[in-house]
């Protein structure tokens, strides 16, 4: 079991959103729900909590009614090693949702996330200064993240 897990909090959606990411991300699974009893406070029978895993990560998707929402204070970061894989997640998790840029995305639920290729902080925290700030200044010129643009920002091309 790990030690600290993500819990999201959903008005009604949980079944719907869980079942979402794991369309998204491979390895992902279902590993349990709890439904509401006689005690309610939901509906007899109706989605309390789901217990869910993306790329061997755990999460708690909740049904908790209106009272809290999401915020892009809180976002998840995902590492990506190819132009297809962010392409794919970018246009995947915006569906229905914002395109935020650079590399944010929110949701149809409200979740945000970052989708970044992992050599994004490679480029950016090259010694050579210079690199460095053509990086930053192509990667803040970009919604979804262009690996090979980055690239070529690095060279000063």
């Amino acid at each position: 079991m790990q030690k600290i897990t993500p819990f999201l909090w959903f008005d009604s959606q949980a079944e719907e959103a869980v079942n979402f990411y794991i369309s998204i991300f491979k390895n992902s699974k279902i590993l349990s729900t709890v439904r509401y009893g006689e005690a309610g406070p939901g509906p007899k029978g109706a989605v309390m909590s789901m217990t869910f895993q993306l790329e061997g990560q755990e999460f708690i998707a909740l049904n908790g009614g209106p009272e809290f929402t999401f915020s892009p204070a809180i976002s998840f970061f995902v590492n990506c090693e190819t132009q297809e894989e962010i392409d794919e997640l970018w246009e995947k998790l915006s569906l229905d949702g914002e395109k935020q840029g650079p590399a944010w995305v929110k949701d149809r639920y409200g979740i945000s996330w970052q989708i970044v290729p992992t050599v994004l902080g490679e480029l950016l925290s090259d010694p050579d200064t210079e690199k460095s700030r053509r990086v930053m200044e192509a990667m803040l010129q970009m919604d979804k993240i262009d690996i090979e643009k980055l690239k070529q920002a690095h060279k000063g091309q």
